[in-house]
């Protein structure tokens, strides 16, 4: 404990006498845990609403206008029994019309004209979780042989490029991530390093005297491990900023995604951003250290 006060007062003091390179640093560490903070918010909105079209995935299998109400009975129960269907909803003739007209009014004047109603009738499914995979793809293919089944259409190709664009940007995110963080990590190194050679003298004769070396390394560990908390914590506000921002422009967008689609950092992220942020400096402090011998020859 008495070292760790010991660090803290050491480096307290010896970031107030270098303010400019501490300054530089914190806005090194506050632009990498930015994006990194970014990153969280963009991948997670997107993957959240991916997910909810995801769930909203259906099988639509046409019926013949001269189905039968046998071949209708039996669609449904092949669709049942295929044990991938969340929920079965037979939409008649009648219904599609109408849910037409309700999404496009400006086209009622040409459904009004038909002599008859174009518009079939059609089972929808929607999909449980275990039949996102293959099983869309083998319902449609059974059910589209049956008696009375005009077509069968199940937009799945557009799923799995989704989720394809989704691994792609999580695997670059965390390429960059990595480099980013070695960025500051080396920032940090250089300012930490700067405050080591300043104070050589000091440290040599702190080893001479049989100083321990968690005394003589630990304030530098400790300036690191400030230096990103404050740069993380930097990096929070300048996201609640832009997020606050963001939430303002999209206007409709937002309200048309939903309340709950847009990712916010949570107190679960905020304290695992600083902590990395704390963990990145107190590494790159210690690794400003590391060649430092305190066996080796020492400054008469």
């Amino acid at each position: 404990m008495r070292a760790v006060r010991y660090a803290w007062e050491e480096a307290v003091t010896s970031l107030g006498r270098a303010r400019w390179t501490l300054l530089l640093s914190i806005a090194t560490i506050a632009v990498t845990f930015a994006m990194l903070g970014a990153f969280r918010v963009v991948s997670a909105t997107v993957a959240r609403v991916a997910g909810s079209w995801a769930e909203a995935a259906e099988v639509s299998v046409y019926l013949d206008d001269v189905v039968t109400e046998n071949e209708r009975t039996a669609i449904r129960q092949a669709i049942e029994r295929s044990g991938v269907a969340a929920s079965v909803a037979l939409v008649t003739k009648e219904q599609a019309l109408a849910r037409f007209g309700a999404e496009f009014p400006e086209l009622g004047d040409v459904t009004a004209s038909l002599d008859a109603n174009p518009f079939p009738a059609s089972f929808e499914v929607r999909l449980s979780e275990t039949g996102m995979a293959a099983g869309g793809d083998a319902l449609s293919k059974s059910v589209s042989a049956l008696p009375g089944v005009a077509d069968v259409r199940f937009d799945r190709q557009w799923l799995a490029r989704l989720m394809a664009v989704l691994t792609a940007m999580r695997t670059a995110g965390w390429v960059a991530a990595v480099a980013l963080i070695l960025g500051a990590a080396t920032t940090v190194v250089a300012v930490v390093r700067l405050s080591f050679e300043a104070r050589r003298d000091e440290i040599g004769i702190m080893a001479l005297v049989g100083a321990p070396v968690a005394f003589i390394r630990g304030p530098f560990v400790m300036e690191g491990a400030i230096q990103g908390a404050l740069g993380a914590l930097a990096a929070l506000g300048a996201l609640a900023l832009l997020g606050r921002s963001v939430r303002g422009g999209l206007g409709p967008l937002a309200e048309a995604l939903g309340p709950d689609a847009l990712h916010t950092l949570g107190w679960p992220d905020m304290v695992v951003l600083v902590a990395g942020g704390a963990a990145v400096g107190a590494v790159a402090g210690l690794l400003a250290t590391w060649k430092w011998d305190p066996k080796g020859p020492q400054p008469r």
